[in-house]
């Protein structure tokens, strides 16, 4: 086996937290061969793909709400954000199913934009978005929210809750929030808000994410090629029908020929119960 053989065995069988690696290194890996200008060595992410705040630019690419979620501006924001995935997907998955987890992340993702385009259009600001931390905040919140006592065991550190992981996360992102990248921390934050009400509608027991489910089967059924049912051809035996309705025609009349000759033979009380009701039903 090679390793792209291999690679789509691992995607094939893995988990969602696998498959959501794989698609987000396989947009990098796209926009490395599109999008990375070699002269100036940094990604170049056009309008189309990552999400703009300029509203005018939105409105004619809604879609970037989604695509943003797949790309990252460099190869260490990539291996970060993969390793915190990887992370919170783990615990998500301890006690969600994978489509839970995509439906998080997908709707996750695209909360944590409408937050930086509404920010950005409240403090005068502009800018792209790119990055998968929004829709990442948004598991491991949804995971803290639901579970927030579970225990970790962190190297170097020992055991701690995980309501303490995710709020040193949260504070980071709060005190960065002024300093550096402002746009990705309001957007790690919307999507952080997004996991916490995820768990609260579910708790009432609304699932958010049954939604997308939905939404994805339905263009998946859509762009399924329909199998048609082959055409049966069904052969009739007439023979073999036509052999068993001719013998059945020769016996019947052999009977009552039989019956005759003995009527000529010994008369008509000389016949059974049953063969003068045979003789009665052959009349008829």
């Amino acid at each position: 086996m090679n390793i792209l053989d291999d690679l789509k065995l691992q995607y094939k069988t893995g988990g969602m937290v696998q498959k959501l690696i794989f698609k987000n290194i396989g947009c990098f890996l796209l926009s490395l061969v599109f999008f990375y200008s070699f002269s100036i060595g940094k990604f170049e992410i056009p309008y189309w793909v990552a999400l703009s705040s300029d509203l005018n630019t939105f409105f004619r690419t809604p879609w970037t709400l989604v695509t943003f979620n797949f790309f990252h501006y460099g190869f260490f924001h990539l291996v970060f954000n993969m390793i915190v995935l990887h992370f919170s997907g783990r615990l998500f998955s301890t006690y969600f199913t994978d489509k839970q987890m995509l439906g998080v992340y997908l709707l996750g993702g695209i909360f944590s934009g409408i937050i930086f385009i509404l920010s950005y259009f409240l403090i005068g600001n502009s800018g792209l978005l790119v990055g998968a931390s929004g829709a990442i905040m948004a598991i491991l919140l949804s995971a803290s929210t639901y579970a927030p006592f579970m225990l970790l065991r962190i190297p170097l550190i020992g055991i701690v809750k995980l309501w303490h992981v995710t709020f040193v996360i949260l504070l980071i992102d709060l005190i960065q929030l002024p300093l550096d990248n402002t746009g990705g921390h309001i957007a790690h934050l919307g999507g952080a808000l997004f996991g916490f009400l995820y768990i609260k509608l579910l708790k009432s027991g609304t699932d958010l994410s049954k939604g997308i489910s939905m939404i994805l089967d339905f263009f998946f059924n859509l762009s399924k090629p329909k199998k048609k049912t082959p055409f049966k051809k069904v052969h009739r035996n007439t023979t073999k029908k036509s052999v068993n309705s001719f013998s059945e025609k020769d016996i019947t009349q052999k009977q009552i020929d039989d019956i005759l000759d003995k009527i000529s033979k010994s008369g008509y009380d000389s016949l059974t119960k049953e063969e003068k009701e045979f003789l009665f039903k052959a009349g008829k």
